[in-house]
């Protein structure tokens, strides 16, 4: 079957935020009519429209756009992408720039559900991830969105230098009382190219202290469940019947298409990675070039592998039986004693067929991943070397 899933990355931002290391173009708004002629040569490749189940539109940030380039971006999205009659149509949005001009565009256009980016409430916060937003800019936008969509989800950040847990907290508190249906909470990661990895290089930037970061994932945790909403996936809590649909396609192995500098697809067993310079991308789809910068197809054990990984990251864990169905690979088979390991150290827990972390493996999660991703013999050499899984 054809995938039933779209994402769409538009690479525009008024600036790039210190801690960003996704592909992004800032301060180039001249190029934003290029980049939709040349997204439209680059969705014409696929030679007929292909429904799907979820949409998502991200970036940068989509919302960016003037309301007559966003116009066409969203018309552009729906010929090629069509949504069916339950569809998920997703859009990432800046506070910012939920003007009523803009969310009228939005809504004409089928957009059903807003990942906001608020990453926090307090503005000394805000100010040190260098956002272009502020807490009374949140509320403007939240009360000219309020419904008119079926769905809306806050992003916000923990772990930012010299940020206290009584900080966190309030941030909870806050999105609590706004009541929105969904919730993602990411802690603070600095990666090599941001702006924040070479100030942390220079001894410029502190880390938060690990022991704060796991009080403040587990406050996430306990005061949105203990506020109704779900914990299903390790940084994601959403009321009933909200679920980010189209990144359970990701994490339960699902393909999906992809298009637009940087994007990421999988599709027929092949995943593909477009270039992530946006002018790159650019100049070889309009000189009818593929924008392809990387290619592989990955064989049944790395699939299985992958969605293993993926699927352990939903809080209801796998079904191994399922799994095997599924894969054509026994979990025990691909992660040998690791198995046994975790779950004598109360990192994973068993009961019947259901394999799931526990609240301690949560915490370590990102250090077990590797274990599943390569095989048990290849793992044992690689850890020999200095790399055993550690406490956060």
């Amino acid at each position: 079957m054809d995938p039933r899933a779209a994402y769409i990355h538009v690479p525009f931002c008024r600036r790039r935020c210190g801690y960003c290391n996704f592909t992004v173009t800032a301060g180039r708004d001249d190029l934003i009519e290029r980049f939709l002629t040349a997204l439209e040569r680059e969705l014409q490749g696929l030679q007929w429209p292909r429904p799907v189940d979820t949409l998502f539109l991200g970036g940068g940030t989509p919302t960016h756009l003037a309301p007559a380039q966003l116009e066409r971006l969203l018309k552009l999205a729906t010929h090629w992408f069509p949504l069916s009659g339950q569809a998920e149509f997703s859009i990432e949005a800046n506070p910012v720039d939920l003007v009523p001009e803009k969310i009228a565009v939005l809504v004409d256009g089928g957009v059903n559900r807003l990942s906001i980016g608020v990453q926090s409430f307090d503005d000394a916060k805000l100010n040190r991830l260098e956002r272009d937003h502020r807490r009374a800019d949140v509320d403007r936008a939240l009360a000219a969105c309020r419904g008119r969509f079926a769905s809306w989800s806050l992003d916000l950040i923990f772990g930012v230098p010299d940020e206290s847990l009584d900080v966190w907290l309030a941030d909870l508190q806050a999105t609590v009382e706004r009541c929105p249906d969904h919730v993602s909470t990411y802690g603070l990661t600095y990666e090599k190219g941001a702006a924040f990895w070479g100030r942390m290089t220079k001894g410029l930037l502190t880390p938060a202290d690990e022991e704060l970061e796991r009080q403040m994932y587990l406050a996430a945790i306990d005061v949105l469940t203990g506020a109704g909403w779900e914990h299903y996936e390790v940084s994601n809590f959403a009321r009933p019947g909200h679920r980010c649909r189209h990144n359970e396609v990701y994490w339960t192995g699902q393909e999906y298409y992809a298009a637009g500098p940087g994007a990421a697809r999988y599709v027929a067993g092949v995943r593909e990675t477009n270039h992530r310079s946006t002018t790159t991308w650019m100049h070889r789809v309009l000189a009818g070039r593929s924008p392809v910068a990387e290619r592989e197809r990955l064989g049944s054990e790395d699939r299985a592998r992958e969605r293993l990984v993926f699927q352990l990251r939903i809080i209801e864990g796998v079904d191994v039986r399922r799994f095997q169905q599924q894969s054509g690979f026994a979990v025990e088979t691909l992660v040998g004693d690791s198995m046994r390991e975790l779950i004598d150290r109360g990192l994973l827990e068993q009961r019947g067929d259901h394999l799931r972390l526990t609240r301690d493996g949560l915490l370590v999660s990102d250090s077990i991943w590797p274990r599943f991703l390569v095989p048990p013999q290849s793992f044992e050499a690689f850890s020999h070397r200095g790399t055993e899984l550690t406490e956060k």
